[in-house]
């Protein structure tokens, strides 16, 4: 089904458009979003601050994992032995360095 919204033709040269998609993969957007957030004034996305946000939900489903397998280990009843113990121990490591990931992604968002 076609879409209603109207459509805006601009004409430039091959060089200019050269410019306008070479920004648009720049800033990570198609070049219909690029052209409507400049014409209207918008702030244009930093493709750095895309990558960081990626980065941020990988650490963030890590973490999660993480914790699903800690709370598998809080409800085994063998969880008293020792090799499970270091297993814990190891796990709880890894969330830290998960954790100081993403404080370090974050702070480069910022």
């Amino acid at each position: 089904m076609p879409s209603k919204k109207p459509i805006m033709k601009v004409y430039v040269t091959p060089e200019e458009y050269r410019q306008v998609i070479d920004q648009a993969d720049r800033h990570g957007l198609s070049i219909s979003a690029f052209a409507r957030r400049v014409c209207l004034g918008q702030p244009l996305p930093a493709r750095d601050h895309q990558q960081a946000r990626r980065e941020l939900a990988r650490i963030n489903a890590d973490l999660g994992r993480l914790g699903g397998l800690f709370k598998l280990w809080l409800c085994d009843e063998r969880r008293a032995a020792p090799e499970l113990t270091y297993q814990v121990r190891r796990l709880l490591r890894e969330i830290e360095a998960r954790q100081r990931e993403l404080c370090a992604a974050v702070g480069r968002i910022a």
